[in-house]
């Protein structure tokens, strides 16, 4: 006799906000909680916190924790906090394990993140596409940001906002970085780049499922979210496609909603359109 598969139980909203509210107060009070803490928070065994929580947003009680002191270093950092201060009010019990972290989740150093990217070099360049104007943004580690829109003006002023203390000057020194998001505006292949992308771990998954949606295929959010193991985390993927700062070589435009809509789309619904047309037809030529 055929079994019926059950759907995974997940945590709901009030739970979701207990478990954060603990480890906030735990690192409120300088202590990094156990796993064993975060779920008795829950009257819940340590196995069945994992469960649930990795049903309910595709990570375990280790990265939700990691991305809770995250949130909170980078919040004290904006608030002028200095750099010791700002760790051990996150949690962090040593600072090679911050600096461990702080690459991947803040694009740069603590120090450069609180001053605003000061001290931080970006190479920024400009490129005509069947999108109209793409901006190109790049650090030593790779691509930062991607922008679409009308005007040089505009894109370099949306950089200027998004590291308002970084240096930044004319020039991408790797071309084929730049080629490749011209590439990928005009519908054709573009090759992978090194990525210079900040991002908590779960929008870290879903930036890279997002890259491995074939051109000229879409997926709709309920799938994005299947893809990275938490299909019930339909709203969190799409925020993180919402966060995503390097478009094109990380293709949210190919995430639609459920009847096939385009939905939004920071740099204008119709470049979303003709972008998802120009792969569909460079794919079937």
């Amino acid at each position: 006799m055929a079994t019926t598969a059950h759907a995974p139980v997940t945590l709901d909203g009030a739970q979701l906000r207990a478990l954060v509210t603990h480890i906030d107060t735990s690192l409120g009070d300088k202590g990094r909680p156990s796993v064993a803490s975060m779920a008795a928070a829950l009257g819940l065994a340590p196995v069945v916190l994992r469960q649930r929580l990795e049903a309910t947003l595709g990570i375990g009680p280790r990265a939700l924790l990691t991305g809770r002191q995250l949130a909170r270093l980078r919040e004290r950092l904006l608030e002028g906090a200095e750099v010791t201060d700002a760790m051990y009010d996150a949690g962090y019990g040593s600072s090679s394990r911050l600096y461990e972290q702080a690459q991947a989740a803040l694009g740069m150093t603590p120090g450069a993140y609180r001053r605003g990217g000061a001290g931080i070099h970006i190479g920024w360049t400009t490129a005509e596409t069947p999108l109209g104007l793409v901006l190109v943004a790049a650090t030593t580690h790779g691509v930062c940001a991607v922008y679409l829109g009308d005007t040089e003006e505009a894109l370099l002023a949306a950089l200027e906002a998004e590291f308002p203390r970084a240096t930044l000057s004319p020039g991408v020194d790797r071309g084929e970085w730049v080629a490749a998001a011209v590439a990928v505006a005009s519908g054709q292949p573009g090759h992978d780049v090194p990525l210079d992308l900040q991002g908590t771990a779960f929008q870290q998954r879903v930036w890279q499922a997002l890259r491995r949606i074939p051109r000229g295929e879409t997926r709709t959010y309920a799938q994005l979210a299947t893809m990275i193991g938490a299909p019930t985390a339909v709203r969190a993927a799409a925020r993180a496609c919402a966060t995503n700062k390097v478009s094109l070589l990380v293709p949210c435009h190919r995430v639609v909603g459920s009847n096939a809509s385009l939905t939004g789309y920071r740099w204008g619904v119709e470049r979303k359109r003709r972008l998802i047309e120009l792969e569909g037809a460079a794919r079937t030529t």
